[in-house]
């Protein structure tokens, strides 16, 4: 059996591209479902542990899918907002603290949030450089964005208007890194945190005043100034107009105190006249993974069906290279081999593509798993 498999071997190196393609293709065969099974075990993993994490999520009543792809992992979704009189009432309860989250704007195609410092330590989020937020206008940086964005604390971050042609609506602002938060294998890595003044500074609401100057000939009209820029200089000019109460917020993270506490504080939301709601993220995530895995078994079948269809055609690149081998199978006969040994040798000669196949799977699969989480937040969970 060992000279089969030597005389195999020198076979298949002396047709190194007839070998290289009967490989390749028995490689990409086996390793697409594994690396679709792999991303999606993992992407399961990532989305129950943080849903699982965040015990209630209250928001405008709707989608409820919707709600928690935007206030967990930032996914933009057209969600309505709602104002933090709800997170004032469900801290008025004492039954559970509140988190507001705002998650409504993108920079450079990361996801902007607006949270308070409570946030962080919820999330178990420290700088690893720099340090947190401390002033109106700075940001800390997930650690993938600030990799993506190539910022570093003390470096500046420009935000853009929501819409170009409402530059009274959104304004633009230059956000200061004050810190780059710790790899944390969430989506927080891939996310530009502001505190919630910040945010509505951005959204519009809140602006800083400034005198003009006695020789400016536009002094008569330029009474007030909006800054694109929050310095201690002019800190102190920034205010809000209105009731704070009124301000937006995408969602609202309830953390009851306890079991009892969680069931009386759900129950203040049955009314069917209420426009806020409050979903179990846990729930609402296993319900949109149970749709995934039904598309799973259809990627599995269209996966059967392309992989039998592989193996026919390698069956009949062998039947025609059979053909072709005739005076070769000839000659072997004419040695004195019978019909078996024939057969052992191209027993030989496929049991050796296939272990070819499946070591490349394996050197393939290795980087893959190591880098499958990244991979998830960054293309599923952007």
């Amino acid at each position: 059996m060992q000279h089969d498999f030597y005389l195999a071997w020198r076979y298949l190196r002396h047709h190194k591209t007839r070998t290289l393609i009967l490989v390749s293709c028995l490689s990409l065969l086996a390793i697409l479902p594994l690396a679709l099974h792999l991303m999606l075990d993992e992407g399961e993993r990532q989305m129950s542990a943080r849903a699982a994490a965040t015990p209630l999520l209250v928001g405008a009543k709707g989608s409820a899918v919707d709600l928690t792809l935007n206030a967990l992992y930032f996914i933009e979704a057209a969600q309505s907002r709602i104002t933090m009189a709800e997170a004032d009432r469900i801290g008025a309860t004492g039954w559970a603290d509140p988190l507001p989250v705002y998650a409504h704007f993108r920079v450079q195609g990361h996801p902007l949030v607006g949270v308070t410092l409570d946030y962080f330590d919820f999330r178990q989020l420290v700088p690893s450089q720099g340090a947190m937020l401390a002033m109106l206008g700075e940001c800390v940086l997930g650690a993938d964005a600030a990799a993506d964005l190539k910022l570093k604390p003390g470096d500046t971050l420009l935000t853009a208007p929501e819409n170009l042609f409402d530059l009274a609506g959104v304004y633009p602002l230059k956000l200061h890194v004050a810190g780059v938060l710790a790899k944390s294998h969430s989506p927080d890595d891939q996310a530009v945190f502001i505190d919630l003044q910040t945010a509505w500074v951005i959204d519009g609401l809140g602006h800083g005043h400034t005198e003009p100057k006695a020789s400016d000939p536009q002094a008569a009209d330029a009474k007030l100034v909006t800054y694109t820029e929050i310095t201690p200089e002019n800190l102190e000019s920034f205010h809000f107009h209105g009731d704070p109460s009124t301000y937006p917020v995408s969602a609202v993270i309830s953390l009851p105190h306890d079991r009892k506490s969680s069931t009386l504080l759900r129950g203040r939301y049955l009314s069917p006249d209420q426009n806020t709601q409050i979903v179990q993220p846990l729930e609402t995530t296993r319900g949109l993974l149970q749709n995934i895995f039904r598309l799973q078994a259809l990627f599995d079948a269209v996966l059967a069906l392309v992989g039998s269809a592989t193996l026919l055609a390698l069956g009949l690149v062998f039947a025609l290279s059979l053909r072709l081998r005739q005076k070769e199978i000839q000659t072997i006969f004419l040695l004195g081999c019978s019909r078996l040994t024939v057969a052992r040798l191209i027993a030989a000669e496929c049991v050796l593509i296939v272990l070819a196949s499946a070591s490349v799977c394996l050197a393939l699969l290795q980087p893959l798993q190591y880098y499958a989480g990244d991979l998830v937040r960054r293309f599923a969970m952007p």
